[in-house]
């Protein structure tokens, strides 16, 4: 589903992020991408939905080298690889229908099937009740709910979370990442980016560390300090 051959990566021709990145994550695996700030994980999820191009090795994401694509192909990956972020980038002057169904505008989905998704997935999410709300309406665990859901809309068989825990308290933490849970046993392929230890070792599954742009360690049923 996701393979990373040999990846390297560097900014601006100069500072070097990542480093002989080997990574495989089959279909249907729900796995946490942990280590310090500034460490690559970032990065590397920008690799896998082509925000970034890696400088040598290959990209394989869905059975296609991303590092491949030309720039109208783009989209169609994003179709595929559903993205959720720390800082949520909701719009803010649109209800929360409104920014689940901009995902959709974006690509040309609209009439019946865009009233048919977009109800659904918000009650995936919990939030059948605030469609008519604003960002600004909301606490920031709904927030992300939100992004959750226009990451969602889609059906994409893979969701990319970056931090989607790092702007909530603990309790609204563990709703996220056991609805990311959820979502997963649903048969998305999911892969966190975090450094919440106390999420990881409650949770207890695959866990890819990061150090200096490099992989250091890679178990299964894993705790974020085990064999580090």
């Amino acid at each position: 589903m996701i393979e990373l051959q040999d990846v390297t990566f560097v900014y601006d021709g100069r500072a070097r992020a990542l480093t002989n990145i080997n990574l495989k994550i089959e279909k249907g695996e729900f796995v946490f991408l942990v280590g310090p700030t500034g460490t690559g994980k970032s990065t590397l999820l920008r690799l896998i939905y082509r925000d970034n191009v890696a400088g040598t090795g290959l990209v394989i994401v869905a059975g296609r080298d991303v590092t491949k694509l030309k720039r109208r192909e783009v989209p169609y990956l994003r179709r595929r690889v559903g993205v959720i972020f720390q800082d949520f980038k909701l719009l803010p002057k649109k209800t929360v229908w409104e920014n689940v169904g901009f995902a959709l505008d974006v690509i040309g989905v609209g009439g019946k099937e865009k009233y048919r998704r977009v109800p659904r997935v918000l009650g995936l999410v919990g939030l059948s009740e605030k469609g008519e709300a604003f960002p600004g309406e909301l606490s920031a665990g709904e927030c992300q709910r939100v992004a959750m859901a226009r990451a969602l809309v889609n059906d994409p068989p893979i969701l990319l979370a970056d931090e989607p825990t790092g702007n909530l308290d603990p309790d609204t933490s563990w709703e996220i990442i056991k609805l990311l849970e959820k979502i997963n046993l649903r048969g998305t392929t999911v892969l966190v980016a975090t450094h919440d230890r106390e999420i990881v070792d409650r949770m207890k599954k695959r866990v890819v560390g990061m150090a200096a742009g490099m992989i250091v360690r890679d178990q299964r049923e894993a705790l974020y300090t085990e064999g580090a």
